[in-house]
């Protein structure tokens, strides 16, 4: 049993040991250029969601407007603009996290405490940027 606790204390010193390793320069590149693309990708889906809402939002304005119902056309064109803030929002979310996953593998070129810091500085500009994209989205609406 206690050879047990010592094998993982082992273990788990080794482990965080590794955490703050510098990768090397080609490994590096080649995760930032994974995280690119699939990011690309992301932001991408993100605006053909987006877009798709948007035009069945307008669509259904586009029916009220035919049917000369002004109260539903006032409350489909705030569909609109709630659908447009919505994509706005995750867009620019999935941009925020396109751009972090970048810089969290750039990060894994420094070793120790610059490896770390990196880190916690991108993932604090995630937070800005979400926050950001949130108080955008609610103040539309």
């Amino acid at each position: 049993m206690k050879a047990n606790a010592y094998w993982m204390v082992a273990l788990a010193g080794l482990a965080l040991a590794a955490c703050n390793k510098a990768e090397n320069p080609a490994e590096v590149q080649h995760d930032v250029t994974t995280a690119q693309a699939e990011g690309q990708k992301d932001v991408a889906d993100a605006q053909a969601d987006a877009q798709k809402n948007v035009a069945d939002q307008q669509e259904d304005l586009a029916k009220a407007a035919q049917d000369n119902d002004s109260n539903d056309v006032q409350d489909q064109s705030k569909d609109v603009n709630k659908a447009e803030a919505k994509g706005d929002y995750k867009v620019a979310v999935a941009q925020a996290e396109a751009t972090h996953k970048v810089a969290v593998e750039k990060c894994e070129a420094l070793k120790g405490d610059a490896q770390k810091d990196c880190k916690d500085r991108a993932d604090s500009d995630l937070d800005r940027a979400k926050r950001d994209a949130q108080t955008r989205r609610d103040g539309s609406g």
